[in-house]
């Protein structure tokens, strides 16, 4: 564990003892390698059964659901990545590493230990000025106009193909040469020096795998295109529930948002509790399976009030999206 690791855990064992005490944080914090094995057979389970679903069915229903659940998919792939980063998937560092490296990172394009370093300083400055994710919540609340064009160059690719290209320059170190250079999300992704070949080699992976099991175009219709498409969508819209339109500050209960979930949004946009934002960051090794156990106790002991709280994550995009357009000169 590195030290910043361990400097953040502090920080955050010290904000959940104001609402939890060390008896109650101790189980909550344990980690199950039986839980972290389930998860990721769940995950790459569901991707693969999206496919065999379509290599039976093949239609354009099957297809559009293929590609919709891989892309929301790949967004808990990067949910499990984070817990890895967290070292609160697995008991051991080791396994966290390799499998939120090799399982979970490098197939979507991202690197763990880049992700590490810029999210751990989220946590401890979150909603500050020194919040490296700043720049995400910031924008929030716009006009209805801008969340459509952002939410339409994220479903057409251009967000995609922007980042991509920019892990790509920052990569062989040419970011300034991208406008305004890479943002904290993109450097959530980044590469450095070689590191890209072993992404490049997780995804050849896959790709002789789905051509074995498929066809040739399965993975740039399966994987490429839903990573440049659906995935930029439902991770801009797992952003904006997370913290945008929330308090600046330091008070942990109004700085992050806990947005309620059903069935189908935790299919196609907040996968292994990622909805549970607003635990996640009051002791922030919890492992995910147990963050719903957090959010009971909050509730039981009277903190709703207090809890930034969506209804759903419609309700989160509408606030999102409720600043009056400027009325136009005549």
């Amino acid at each position: 564990m590195t030290d910043s690791t361990l400097s953040c855990e502090v920080l955050t064992m010290t904000t959940g003892k104001r609402f939890f005490t060390s008896e109650e944080i101790r189980p909550l914090a344990e980690r199950s390698d039986l839980w972290g094995a389930w998860l990721i057979l769940h995950c790459w389970g569901t991707i693969a059964l999206a496919l065999v679903l379509f290599s039976y069915v093949p239609n354009i229903a099957t297809f559009a659901l293929a590609f919709i659940v891989i892309g929301s998919r790949q967004l808990g792939l990067a949910i499990l990545m984070h817990e890895a980063a967290h070292m609160a998937m697995f008991k051991t560092r080791g396994l966290n590493e390799f499998v939120g490296e090799w399982l979970c990172g490098r197939p979507i394009m991202a690197d763990l230990h880049e992700y590490r370093t810029y999210h751990l300083k989220h946590h401890r400055y979150t909603q500050t000025e020194l919040d490296p994710d700043l720049r995400l919540s910031a924008p929030f609340p716009t006009t209805k106009a801008s969340m459509q064009r952002k939410l339409i160059r994220d479903i057409t690719g251009q967000t995609g193909f922007k980042q991509r290209s920019q892990q790509i320059m920052f990569a062989f170190k040419m970011a300034g040469e991208v406008e305004d250079g890479p943002s904290s999300q993109d450097l959530a992704q980044a590469f450095s020096g070689p590191v890209i070949g072993r992404a490049l080699m997780a995804n050849a992976t896959l790709f002789i795998l789905m051509w074995a099991f498929g066809a040739w175009w399965w993975w740039l219709a399966f994987w490429a295109l839903p990573l440049l498409t659906w995935f930029q969508l439902v991770l801009r819209v797992r952003n904006i529930a997370e913290h945008g339109v929330v308090e600046k500050g330091d008070d942990p209960l109004r700085n992050v948002r806990t947005t309620k979930a059903g069935p189908l949004m935790r299919l196609f946009l907040a996968p292994y509790y990622v909805n549970y934002h607003l635990e996640h960051h009051l002791v922030m090794h919890v492992p995910c399976h147990r963050l719903p156990k957090m959010h009971a106790l909050m509730l039981a002991r009277g903190h709703a009030d207090k809890m930034q709280i969506g209804q759903s994550y419609w309700q989160v995009l509408r606030l999102a999206a409720s600043k009056p357009a400027m009325p136009s000169s005549a």
